[in-house]
């Protein structure tokens, strides 16, 4: 009886010298990075709130502390989500034998986990300020 085939088991396609062909991972690429649906939504919510909060500066009325506030927490989830997927990154890299990679990961992590600490930080504080 024959097994089911199994995609991740398939042989490479050769070239004609022989070596083997690199195929690229299906779907949506800019370039040589692969569009995921993790990457699409970390970049809308990056931007969405870093827009919010360029917005909440311009605004001159009583609502500025609390908008600026709000818009320092969502950027600070956002760059904790940045910093999880780092990690996560990072993990896979390592497994996988990609040093190099898993490296500036692992420094790509570690800066938004201190970006994200600054903007809960900068909420934290402007909140207290609007309290008083």
């Amino acid at each position: 009886m024959r097994e089911p085939v199994n995609d991740r088991w398939q042989v490479v396609p050769r070239n004609s010298d022989g070596t083997r062909r690199r195929v690229p991972p299906p779907g949506p690429h800019i370039g040589s990075l692969r569009l995921t649906p993790t990457r699409v939504t970390l970049f809308i919510a990056l931007a969405g709130s870093t827009l919010f909060l360029i917005y909440s500066i311009t605004v001159r009325d009583a609502s500025q502390i609390p908008m600026l506030s709000s818009g320092a927490a969502v950027l600070g989830i956002v760059f904790s989500a940045l910093a999880l997927a780092g990690l996560i990154g990072t993990y896979r890299a390592g497994r996988a034998g990609a040093g190099g990679r898993a490296m500036v990961l692992a420094i790509g992590g570690g800066i938004a986990a201190m970006i994200a600490a600054g903007c809960f930080s900068a909420a934290v504080i402007l909140a207290l300020v609007y309290r008083q």
